[in-house]
């Protein structure tokens, strides 16, 4: 399933990028932002053999809410064959990740170009 147009929210712009839908969040990922993310990136994550990267290198403030939505994709693209990759070098949400054990679950990379030009699984 591909996904239509690339909509461009407060919170989030969503593009196409070597294959792969990319969700870039962005600004501060709060419950209201969640809720606008959401359906983004159920449609991203619908199909069997989603190819998806969530991009939080512009995100400025981050909380429980967003980390909902990394769990609720890693589990949506978990069922097939898919791919999803995060993106992240903001060391209190790189912290977040490693406390809650998610970094295990969904290794972040530095950069875009780092985690779409790596064949094999994320570093740890």
């Amino acid at each position: 399933m591909r996904y239509g147009p690339a909509p461009l929210t407060r919170h989030l712009r969503v593009r196409q990028d070597r294959g792969h839908t990319v969700l870039e969040f962005r600004g501060e990922i709060d419950i209201a932002a969640a809720a606008e993310i959401a359906p983004h990136l159920d449609a991203a994550t619908a199909g069997t053999d989603a190819r998806v990267v969530i991009d939080l290198t512009r995100v400025e403030f981050f909380d429980l809410s967003g980390l909902r939505l990394l769990y609720r994709a890693r589990h949506r693209v978990a069922e097939g064959p898919g791919r999803l990759l995060l993106v992240c070098a903001h060391p209190l949400t790189l912290r977040m990740l490693r406390i809650t054990g998610l970094s295990r679950r969904l290794p972040p990379w530095p950069t875009l170009d780092a985690a779409l030009e790596q064949p094999g699984p994320a570093p740890e």
